[in-house]
């Protein structure tokens, strides 16, 4: 066990670690957003991993003003990164394994391919819904909203169009998803911008990271092929 992952803290000192009452500990603990092991007489035990995802609860909610729901959002989504680097890592030493002593250079941890290099494949699979061409009436007529409100999302950073040699502003399916989920965030969740700014900024995160993450799978696995098919050749020979 990771000693950051070590449940040691008792919810007396955790509170005082993260400056927090022991029941905001608790209500965090029902909605799910902190879940603390529990030692054989049951009591709360909290980990350092813990008391680094409360405090940053404490500075998504006072010093950020999101709400509870977006901070769910938001916990939800960091953890899917952690896990998905955390499979990946697994999978990349199951297959440097399987090369054994055939690829020294790969022993040490892959380094991953720069921010973009995976976005080619994504381009080309999601060629169609990256297209520009809503403009900015249609598409606001698409997601329900003012285009006064898609222009304030623009310069937020929370979407970006393309824009035609004329300058006009052009949506595409991409966008119009990202518009709805915004609303969704907004008006059924009650996220603040600033929330929804970080909910957005990790979904992006998690799909380039995502696409990074199979585009070096991929590279040792045709590694892995290249360097058995010869091996399986000359057995066959043999």
């Amino acid at each position: 066990m990771d000693n950051k992952d070590r449940p040691v803290y008792i919810i007396s000192v955790a509170a005082e670690l993260v400056d927090m009452h022991p029941q905001t500990l608790r209500l965090y603990e029902r909605k799910g957003l902190i879940r603390p092991k529990r030692s054989g007489g049951k009591t709360r035990l909290y980990s350092e991993r813990d008391v680094e995802k409360l405090r940053e609860i404490r500075r998504l909610t006072q010093e950020m003003g999101v709400n509870l729901a977006g901070v769910e959002e938001i916990i939800r989504l960091r953890d899917e990164l952690w896990k998905l680097e955390t499979e990946f890592r697994a999978e990349a030493e199951r297959l440097k394994a399987e090369l054994g002593e055939r690829l020294e250079a790969l022993k040490a941890t892959p380094a991953l391919p720069p921010p973009g290099a995976g976005e080619a494949k994504k381009g080309r699979k999601n060629g169609d819904k990256e297209r520009p061409v809503y403009v900015i009436s249609v598409a606001a007529d698409i997601v329900d909203m003012h285009p006064q409100t898609l222009r304030l999302y623009e310069r937020k950073g929370l979407v970006a169009p393309k824009r035609s040699s004329g300058k006009t502003r052009l949506y595409s399916e991409h966008d119009v998803e990202k518009l709805r989920e915004i609303r969704r965030l907004t008006q059924e969740l009650g996220v603040n911008l600033a929330g929804v700014e970080e909910i957005i900024r990790l979904r992006d995160e998690l799909d380039a990271q995502q696409n990074r993450l199979e585009s070096e799978i991929a590279r040792l696995r045709m590694a892995l092929l290249r360097e058995l098919t010869p091996a399986q050749s000359q057995t066959n020979a043999g």
